[in-house]
């Protein structure tokens, strides 16, 4: 198979990837060019905005991909990493993208090919414009996105992690557990029935952020996240730095979930809150905006999850217990209504 130096590698990508996209310039030099030409090509309507929104993700292989990921999906999930940070904050394509990757002197053009081959569905599915980046030689595949997006010039603020208050609405966009069993499955060889299997392993190779209920509802929350490092470690993050107590009492699950925990002998509420890699959004509501956000929700056909309410607090997140998943808990609830004490986990770098 034939191998590639670094220019025979940027040749591929200028060819295959770059000269697609809609910009004015279409330069091979140390920088890429992007004119106000090119918003109004790719149809930026935000010239009144005065926020350019920056988003920086990084993956990793040996961190961040399962070994029966095929190149084109570890391409593409580089950059859904990045597009749900954007989606979580209201930020609506086009997004502008640069690339640094590091790539193994192993790799062949025919690998190469395949890794361009998922940039080009990341960028059709999502909206991307690739401009530039940078290649290296490294001892695993690396892939830095960054992405740059523009804030809509009627809202002119996006919604911060740290201004959930009391009385809101929590809100998500999908239901938790599959990525926590697909990993189960995939890495243990865990038990499921077909469909439920079939499901999580796709939301592993193939997951796909909830854009549109980003992009369509983010004026409306009062803040937000997604949910790519846990739904447990996301809630304490919005309730620590917003100062409140978040009261979760409908959590959202998908079917089969209780039974593939059972087979298994899984703590189901680690499944639910300590998977990560969901790339849902996670976000607070004002009670008089509530209405407004089931309305866009009905009109385009958005999943909407109602998961709990906003307390005065200081920072910690509370479970209802569920009596379907009581005896998969760590305790005993006395009655079906208590609440405990959510422990924060997730997944987090160099731990």
């Amino acid at each position: 198979m034939t191998k590639l130096n670094e220019k025979e590698i940027i040749d591929l990508f200028f060819s295959n990837l770059l000269k697609k996209n809609k910009t004015q310039f279409q330069i091979r030099d140390d920088v890429s060019l992007l004119s106000f030409k090119d918003l109004r090509k790719n149809k930026v309507r935000s010239f009144n905005s005065y926020h350019i929104v920056i988003k920086s993700d990084m993956l990793v292989e040996s961190t961040d991909v399962v070994k029966k990921m095929k190149i084109w999906q570890i391409a593409r999930k580089s950059i859904v990493s990045a597009v749900s940070d954007m989606s979580a904050k209201g930020i609506k394509p086009p997004y502008f993208s640069l690339l640094s990757l590091g790539i193994p002197r192993s790799w062949t053009k025919y690998k190469i090919k395949n890794l361009i081959l998922g940039f080009e569905k990341a960028s059709k599915e999502f909206g991307v414009v690739f401009l530039g980046g940078d290649t290296n030689e490294s001892k695993e595949l690396v892939i830095d996105c960054i992405l740059v997006g523009f804030l809509d010039s009627t809202t002119n603020n996006i919604p911060l992690r740290n201004n959930a208050k009391a009385e809101d609405i929590v809100i998500t966009s999908g239901e938790f557990g599959y990525t926590s069993s697909g990993l189960k499955i995939l890495l243990f060889n865990s038990k499921a029935i077909s469909s439920f299997k079939k499901q999580a392993i796709s939301r592993i190779l193939l997951p796909k952020p909830n854009q549109q209920f980003g992009t369509l509802l983010g004026q409306y929350f009062s803040s937000s996240i997604d949910s790519s490092d846990g739904l447990g470690i996301s809630l304490y993050e919005l309730a620590k730095q917003s100062k409140v107590n978040f009261y979760i009492d409908d959590i959202p699950i998908p079917i089969g979930l209780i039974e593939f925990a059972k087979t298994n002998s899984l703590n189901i509420y680690d499944l639910i809150f300590n998977g990560g890699e969901e790339y849902e959004i996670l976000a607070t509501v004002n009670p008089s905006n509530f209405q407004k956000v089931k309305f866009l929700c009905k009109k385009f056909h958005l999943p909407l999850f109602v998961i709990g309410k906003v307390m005065t607090g200081n920072g910690n997140v509370f479970v209802k217990c569920n009596n379907k998943f009581g005896l998969l808990h760590e305790r005993t609830m006395k009655e079906s209504n208590d609440y405990f004490l959510l422990k924060s986990k997730g997944f987090l770098h160099f731990t």
